[in-house]
């Protein structure tokens, strides 16, 4: 499988081609920095992305809250997430930053809120 990818690691935005070879090994080439070989490896092993919603909250200031995970989740895992999260109903107050969902199947990332509900 050969990907050609931009590098999103610093701003330099490396236009890399990435290939996984019939060993299982990452080929990588037209990265300028060793954090583009760490980011292209990981796109074609294990890629992750931010994960960014709003959860059902019993308030009367809002309906829902915005929620957002504290570090990166595997693609494997972001459709069990977003269905975790349209059955997750919190209660105010909430802070912002306050973990609603901890450890999510493992992975060691939490959701937390970006917004603070006071009633």
């Amino acid at each position: 499988m050969k990907r050609e990818l931009i590098c999103i690691s610093c701003p330099i935005g490396c236009h890399i081609q990435a290939e996984m070879t019939a060993a299982g090994e990452v080929e990588v080439s037209g990265n300028r920095c060793p954090r583009g070989k760490a980011y292209a490896l990981n796109e074609l092993t294990d890629p992750k992305r931010m994960v960014t919603s709003v959860v059902a909250c019993a308030s009367k200031e809002l309906p829902f809250v915005p929620v957002r995970s504290s570090a990166p989740v595997s693609m494997a895992l972001i459709g069990e997430l977003l269905d975790t999260l349209r059955a997750l109903e919190v209660a105010p107050p909430l802070a912002s930053g306050s973990v609603v969902l901890s450890d999510f199947k493992g992975s060691g990332v939490n959701i937390i809120t970006t917004r603070s509900v006071k009633e």
